[in-house]
């Protein structure tokens, strides 16, 4: 509503000009002139919307260089004494191909410039501001939820645009499940911002080159200094290698799962044959499988069993039990 309201101002700004151009002749062709001109500029506007602030500071940081060091080698061919009718075409020849190869060296290494002003962040020294950048499985997972309400999670949430890009085609797919999936992200962005009141940031920051989702949320994290929120087990490898510092749901959630000694009993339900022979399989309230030896037969029924090893696992906690007095 603001852009459409400062557009709207240009405009008649842009119809006042043309009208004050060249006199009270011709008034009328003059404000239809200035009020076209101006909605060439706007959709011209709107046509430069792909292209990203930071992408633009660094061209227009190339520039400024270019232009600082074609003036440094001009002045040095000048010490060599050319004829005078050749300075100005030499001035010209240097400040083009400097400005050019300037502003590409600037855009090709723009993610190394740490003095771009749109991503300077002034703060005092005894403060810090931490920004999580949530990937599309922590979205859809839905558990992102339930920690937003206890308050756990610090920092300013950032959700990039081509993982609400992602998000969106999920939730437009052919298949159901999938379908299902997305929309369900989607209703949990929304009950994040709205229900919990949550601050949410859209960044619309994209990588064209960089194909991959993981790697253009692990290169954003890098660029910002900002943690990534994930469930997904390879991104997790991945951002670590990288020096990027992981929140991973699945890990805190193992963390906070129930300890078990060798030698406790418990009460299981036996829901399923397990893989080895005369196994069966049974799950605690947060879970946890349960790997019952001698338990084929009583499944259906909840029996009471003692816990001989606990095995802890990437996936999860695996507890290995065998029927109590027996």
């Amino acid at each position: 509503m603001t852009l459409l309201f400062i557009r709207i101002l240009f405009i008649v700004g842009a119809t006042l000009i043309g009208y004050q151009t060249g006199g009270p002749a011709n008034g009328w062709i003059k404000m239809l002139a200035g009020g076209f001109a101006g909605v060439l500029i706007i959709l011209f506007e709107i046509g430069m919307r792909r292209i990203s602030v930071r992408g633009l500071s660094s061209a227009v940081f190339g520039l400024l260089l270019g232009l600082v060091m074609s003036r440094i080698v001009y002045e040095a061919i000048i010490l060599f004494g050319p004829l005078q009718e050749n300075l100005k075409i030499i001035r010209a020849i240097m400040t083009f191909i400097f400005c050019y190869l300037g502003m590409i060296m600037a855009i090709r290494g723009k993610d190394e410039f740490n003095i771009i002003i749109p991503y300077v962040r002034l703060s005092r020294q005894d403060e810090s501001e931490s920004m999580i950048v949530i990937d599309t499985s922590v979205i859809i997972d839905g558990r992102i939820t339930d920690i937003c309400k206890t308050k756990f999670l610090e920092g300013k949430l950032i959700v990039p645009r081509f993982v609400l890009k992602e998000l969106q085609q999920i939730a437009d797919s052919s298949d159901p499940i999938k379908r299902q999936r997305g929309r369900r992200g989607l209703e949990v962005l929304n009950t994040i911002q709205k229900d919990l009141g949550v601050h949410l940031t859209i960044h619309e920051e994209d990588f064209p080159d960089v194909p991959e989702v993981d790697a253009k949320l692990v290169k954003l994290a890098k660029l910002l200094g900002a943690m990534v929120l994930t469930v997904d087990f390879n991104l997790n490898r991945v951002a670590t290698i990288q020096n990027v510092r992981v929140l991973n749901i699945n890990e805190l959630a193992n963390a906070l799962k129930p300890v078990v000694f060798p030698g406790e009993t418990m009460e299981i339900k036996l829901i399923k044959e397990g893989k080895e022979h005369n196994q069966a399989i049974g799950y605690l309230e947060d879970g946890t499988m349960v790997v019952v030896e001698e338990g084929r037969k009583f499944i259906g029924q909840t029996m009471k069993v003692a816990v001989t090893s606990v095995l802890q696992t990437q996936a999860g906690r695996m507890i290995f039990t065998k029927m109590e007095n027996r």
